[in-house]
């Protein structure tokens, strides 16, 4: 209850004056002390939170702004908090990262929602091949003997016909099983090996899915936030997502490795 009323107090009352005591003091305005105090994921962080709990309408809609429109943004911004260019000559390149960040973030979350939400389909030539390609990629001396096959399981896969596995996640959880076999082969074909451990084992493309949907709850609670505003200078993509799914991958098959060690 104390936290409560701390924070209704802090946002309603001590708040702004606080800002209006700093900005007296050092002549700077809440976004250009962050801007002079902190980096990374902390400074994008930080400035979103002040836009966010603004109560100036510009700065608020500064955070659903489009690409398209940061720059003029940015303007607008510099023009409410009476920030002149020449003074403080950083204030514009580092507003424009912020923001593209904050709005690229956004957009990751649409982009990756909307591939979710696409349903793995028999009927659709390009599933189709893609699917085909998670099989050639990860058993390329071994031929598919049918569509519907055991085969399956021998990447993991729990039934015959792999499309009723992806259940929740998906053609996204087929498209991050064939990136990260694609772009770390060496990698897959280790951890599928590992996979089949006596002890350790688990079905490959099972787990892979349950990882596509581990990062999309990651990326939908906004907690890829830090490691994308760390990471990603500009705008985050569909790329940095399929790279975030690809070292989760590859962390979960260290840890296989090392637990097999244990068992050895």
């Amino acid at each position: 209850m104390f936290i409560s009323l701390w924070e209704f107090f802090y946002g309603h009352f001590f708040r702004f004056w606080m800002k209006w005591l700093l900005r007296q003091m050092t002549g700077k305005c809440e976004l250009q002390r962050i801007f002079d105090t902190y980096v990374g994921a902390q400074r994008t962080h930080r400035i979103e939170n002040s836009l966010t709990y603004s109560k100036n309408k510009v700065l608020q809609k500064a955070t659903l702004v489009v690409q398209s429109e940061v720059d003029k943004c940015v303007e607008d911004i510099m023009k409410e908090k009476n920030i002149n260019p020449e003074k403080d000559t950083s204030f514009k390149i580092c507003m424009k990262a912020c923001l593209l960040q904050i709005s690229g973030y956004k957009q990751l979350y649409l982009d990756v929602e909307s591939v979710r939400k696409r349903p793995y389909d028999s009927d659709n030539l390009q599933h189709e091949k893609l699917l085909l390609k998670l099989w050639n990629l990860l058993m390329p001396t071994k031929k598919l003997k049918a569509r519907i096959s055991k085969q399956w399981a021998d990447i993991g896969f729990q039934g015959d016909d792999p499309k009723t596995d992806f259940r929740g996640m998906g053609i996204l959880g087929l498209i991050n099983l064939v990136y990260f076999s694609e772009n770390y082969t060496s990698e897959a074909h280790q951890i599928l090996s590992r996979s089949n451990h006596p002890k350790l084992g688990y079905s490959y493309a099972i787990v892979g899915i349950n990882l596509t949907e581990m990062a999309y709850s990651l990326l939908k609670s906004e907690a890829l936030k830090f490691h994308l505003y760390n990471f990603v200078p500009g705008i985050p993509t569909m790329e940095h997502f399929h790279q975030f799914y690809s070292f989760s991958e590859i962390e979960l098959g260290q840890r296989l490795l090392k637990g097999a060690a244990l068992h050895e």
